[in-house]
This record gives C-alpha cells, structure tokens and sequence, in this order.
C-alpha cells in the first residue's frame, strides 16, 4: 500500500516512478528470489501501468545449452543460460558495439602489420626456390652432407647425439654462377627457417657498425636493420650475407663472438644498443663471396672470423668429388633445354644413363625406367652428347679462371683470364643447344657467347678469346703467333709496371741484363764442359784401342779442347757490351740516384768471368766450324 501511495505522488515524475519501483522490486528480489533479479525491469513496469492490456504467453523464454568447453564468463560448469529478453539486448549491443569496434580494431591492426611488413621487406624472408633448381649428384651426395654438418654445429641435431656447444659458421665461396644463394633458400624451405639475405655490395666498405644510424645511406642502413632484425627474431632464421668480398673486414669481424661458444653480438634495435644473446636458439650464420674478384684484392676476412667457419668452394669440387662436379654441369641445366625439360618429371637416374648411353654405354639403353619412344632416346642422347662438349669446355675455362684470378699480377706470365665457366653460362648455352647440331656449330655457339661476354672486358678481349680458342683446341696460326706476341708485351710492362722514373727503369733493366748474362755464362760453361766431356771419351777410346800396339812406349798425350771459332766473336760482343755500354750507364746513374758501387761491382765480376774465360779459351784455340756445322 505504501509503494503505491509513493507511486500514484510520483505521477508526474515517471523516471522518478520508475527508479522507485525498480528499487523496491529488486530489493525483494535480492532477498526472497535471486533468481529472478534479471525480472526486475518487467515487474516495475508493470506496477508503473497495471492498466495497460497484457496477454499471458506460455512459449518458453529461458533455455540451457549444455556440453559447452569454452572459457567464456557465461559459461558455468559447462552450461550457458539464455534469455529470451537479455538475448535480445545483448545482441543489440553486439551488433551496434562491439562488431563496429572489432572491425575498426582489426582494420587498425591489419594497417599496422601492413605498414611494419611494408617497412621491414618481411616478404622476402620467405624463402623462394627457383623453379629450375635441381637437386642434383653433387647436391645430394656432397654439399648437403657438408652443409648438414655445419648447421647440426649451429643449431643442434635430433637424437642423442644433440650438440649443446652450438657455434661455427657457414663460409661458400664461389666465382658468381654457381647457385650459392639458391642451394641455402632451398635449405631454409626444406627446414622451415626465415631466410634473412643481405646484400654485401648494398653495406660496400663504408659500413663498419652494426647500427644502422651510421649507414652512409638509406639502403644500406636498410641491409644494416636486416641483420638487426634477424637478431631481434632469435628462432629459425637463417642470416644469409651474401657477396662479403664487398664488405670492410671491420664490419665482418662484428660477427666473431657470434660464431663461437658465446653465441652474442652487439647490436641496435629500435635505437638502443642490446646484447643479442642466442645461445641455444636455432640461428644459421652464412656467408658467401667470390674470392676471385678483382685477383682477390678485396676479399679480406678477419682470421678469426675464417678459424671459426667451415669453407667450401661449390666452383671448385675436385678430387674425389670431380666427377659429380662435372655431372652438375649437365643437370642443372635440364630446365633451359626443351629436349631435356622432360627428364625433369621422370627418375633422376634416367639422367646419368642418358650420360652413359651418349657415351658410347649401349647396355644403359635397356636400364632406363621410363618407356621413352625411340625418337626421342635419340634426341635427348644426341644433346646430352653435344652438351658434353659444352661442359667439357666450360670446365676448362673455369678451372683457367680460378688458376688465373687466385695468382698474383707480379708472378704472372701471361693476361689474367676473366672468363667464366659457371652453371650460369652452361644454362645460357644449353638452351640453344638442338639435336641436329655438329660439334663444329656448337663450338661455334660457345665462341659466340663468350664472345658477347667479352665485350665487357674492353682491353682484355683480345687476350681472352685467344686463351678460350686454345683451351677449345680451335686456334689457327695467326692465334698462337699473337698469343706469343701478348705474352712478351706483357712480362715486359710487368717488369716496368709501378716504375715510372727512368732510373728505376734503368735499375730494372740492368738487373735482367746482368740475369741474362749470368745465365749465358751458365750455358757457355755447360757447353763448354758438354764439348771437352765428348773429346775426352773420343780420345779415351782411341786409347784403349792403340793400348795394344803402344804398350812399350810411353807417349805423352795432351788432350787439346777447342770450340768453334765464332765463340771468340761472343765473347768479345759481350765484353764490349759491359765495358762501354754498361760501365758508362752505371756511371751515369750514380749522379742522380746515388751510389752505384755494389752493382758496378758485380758488372765487373761478370766482365772479369768473360775476359777470363775468353784468355782461356784463346790459349787452348778455336777451331774453324765447317759450313752447316
């Protein structure tokens, strides 16, 4: 009676009525029925209009879902309660709320990732095999072996045997062509790892820090926050650092605590120096270069940077590995060719017989496992047998080009020889490569590339493409006459080379005077002694064989030997050459450059050795040399 007196006052007032009923509704509930507090709003608005029409409704408007696994705060013992009322509110509110504010919040953060991938380039830390790789003989049974070794050093291996002093690095070094970067993205796909490459000429030698503040510009600072960020990532990542003959040793050698025990570096992320500690984590650490470039002035690494990594040259497989080193050559480049493409999807041992039936191996005929027409067993052997002479030809121009480019320019006798014979050039020319070719024409297609290639070396092409002519065996006359030519022109600058003052030059030749003279006294006395050596066992014979007849006498016998007469005339030729011509240039030389005592010394000595051997010779005679002897 008192709620209703209060009520019929509040009249008026229908938000004070309703905060009135609502109180004394839910306060009885709270006390005689906790169970129906969510009924409180119906119950006021019934005493607030107990003269409105309602219709009772005998639907359910409550259920119970049962069996429920979820975590939600609604869910109690595995049940979730609905209402008919508080359903409808909640899903007002969900779809006028919450949805538009996760949408905004997904929006917000897909943007977020968007613009941080964007900035990171994280797209290309997924590894990307090239879709002509071949895992070939010397993948399988060579490198990955290698390369399995060294990263169960890195990162661990299953089993019992797991190594808990992970450390070491990954060194491959290569002329370019010969798929360093593509076997280590292969890898990284095969394991699962991000593949973190950074471009070594990008850093250059300006870059000496790991903070990528000190980049001398934007894209190598890029590179620089790469390293950082694969740090920073600390789980299956590979860090690939790729053309390092460009890097400065003092940027490399920062990578020296993280390759040993330790397993730290110093680096900068988010523009503060930390201490990347990845001991136990399965971080890869590879290098590549090209120690071949420029004779390998810039390739320095730092000696402890090298103890600590395991180096293997993929353009340089010999020994016991020659042959599949060899066989490489032919199925790397299976994709370029349209005979070959097919040997793609069939059994890889198809291809070695291939190998052996172009060889001359008939029994390899009947081993193949794929039912092959016979037009096209004729085909493919015929390019396999014309490639073997590609590859023939390439491997003898790279083994040149890695004799020549691992030689110092002061030892050398000859031009550098700059070209390649890397997978990329057999790829180039396998693909031009048809059954119906001679030898001729495919020597004439390997000529052609190369002499395309050539034109980059300017003054170099010259020399290169007569060197590639001899190692092909098709040099002509004018070739081998030339090649003669280059070489004396050659070791004749070498021996000027970085003496650009005539009394350096003076010295140089003076210097290979005296060797050559020095060398031909070397050779008249070695024919001198040849010569009496012959005379005596002459005479010695004559002896013993008038032993016989003159045995009661005892004549005195003086063997007498002679050479020919014009020998007076050369020793005469280089006496003058010493006592007027070089004598005089010494002296010359000793008022600008300086005391000249110690090498007039030895002139005199030489010309003293001549003088003297010429005495001697003159007192034992010359003999006339008969015509044509």
């Amino acid at each position: 009676a008192g709620l209703d007196e209060d009520l019929r006052e509040l009249a008026a007032d229908p938000a004070a009525a309703t905060r009135l009923a609502t109180a004394w509704v839910a306060a009885f509930a709270r006390r005689e029925q906790p169970q129906l507090l969510h009924a409180v709003p119906e119950v006021a608005a019934l005493l607030l209009t107990p003269e409105l029409p309602r219709e009772d409704v005998s639907a359910r408007t409550a259920a119970s879902v049962d069996g429920l696994l979820g975590t939600h705060p609604r869910i109690v013992d595995k049940k979730l309660d609905l209402r008919i009322d508080d359903l409808s509110d909640r899903l007002t509110a969900l779809c006028t709320r919450h949805v538009p504010a996760w949408r905004a919040y997904a929006r917000q953060r897909r943007e977020l990732v968007e613009r941080e991938k964007a900035r990171l380039r994280l797209d290309e830390f997924k590894p990307r095999v090239l879709t002509t790789f071949v895992r070939n003989k010397l993948i399988n049974e060579v490198f990955l072996p290698l390369i399995g070794d060294n990263l169960a050093k890195q990162i661990g291996a299953l089993g019992e045997g797991r190594r808990t002093d992970l450390q070491g690095m990954l060194l491959l070094i290569s002329p370019p062509g010969y798929g360093k970067t593509t076997l280590m993205e292969y890898v990284c796909a095969v394991l699962g790892l991000a593949f973190v490459k950074v471009n070594g000429p990008a850093l250059g030698h300006r870059v000496k820090s790991l903070d990528p503040a000190e980049a001398p510009n934007a894209q190598a600072r890029q590179e620089v926050e790469r390293v950082n960020l694969s740090f920073a990532m600390g789980n299956n990542v590979m860090l690939y650092l790729d053309d390092i003959q460009h890097c400065d040793p003092e940027f490399l050698q920062k990578f020296i605590s993280l390759c040993d025990g330790q397993r730290k570096i110093e680096g900068v992320w988010d523009g503060r120096t930390r201490t990347f500690d990845l001991r136990g984590k399965k971080v890869v650490v590879v290098m590549a270069g090209n120690p071949y470039t420029e004779s390998g002035e810039k390739f320095r690494i730092p000696d402890m940077l090298a103890n600590r990594a395991d180096t293997h040259n993929l353009g340089d497989a010999a020994g016991a590995h020659g042959d599949s080193f060899a066989l490489s050559y032919l199925e790397n480049c299976l994709a370029v060719n349209p005979v070959m493409q097919p040997l793609l999807a069939r059994p890889q041992a198809d291809v070695h017989r291939f190998v052996r039936l172009a060889g001359g191996d008939q029994a390899a005929r009947s081993e193949l496992e794929h039912p092959y027409a016979a037009a096209e067993v004729g085909d493919i052997t015929a390019v396999v047998r014309l490639l073997g002479r590609v590859q023939r030809a390439l491997l003898a121009v790279n083994q040149t080009y890695i004799a020549s480019a691992g030689q110092a320019d002061e030892y050398r006798v000859e031009p550098p020889f700059k070209l390649q014979g890397s997978y990329r050039n057999m790829a180039k020319i396998a693909g031009r490569v048809v059954p119906a070719m001679t030898e001729a024409e495919v020597d004439t297609l390997i000529l052609a590339h190369y002499r395309a290639e050539a034109q980059t070396l300017t003054t170099g092409a010259e020399s290169n493409l007569i060197k590639l002519r001899h190692l092909l065996g098709v040099q002509t006359p004018e070739d081998t006459a030339r090649w003669k030519d280059i070489c004396a022109v050659y070791v004749r600058r070498q021996e000027l080379s970085g003496k650009d003052d005539p009394a350096s030059q003076a010295v140089v030749q003076l210097a290979k005077l005296g060797e050559r003279i020095a060398a031909l006294q070397q050779a008249l006395s070695a024919e001198a002694g040849a010569a009496r050596s012959a005379e005596a066992e002459r005479l010695e014979r004559i002896v013993a064989q008038a032993a016989e007849a003159i045995r009661s006498a005892a004549p005195k016998v003086e063997v007498v030997n002679t050479l020919p007469k014009y020998y007076a005339q050369v020793f005469d030729h280089h006496l003058k050459v010493v006592e007027t011509a070089l004598m005089p240039v010494l002296d010359l030389l000793g008022r600008y450059v300086g005391s000249t005592q110690q090498t007039r010394e030895k002139m005199e000595a030489i010309a003293g050795d001549l003088r003297a051997l010429a005495e001697k010779q003159g007192r034992m005679g010359y003999r006339e040399t008969p015509p044509g002897g």
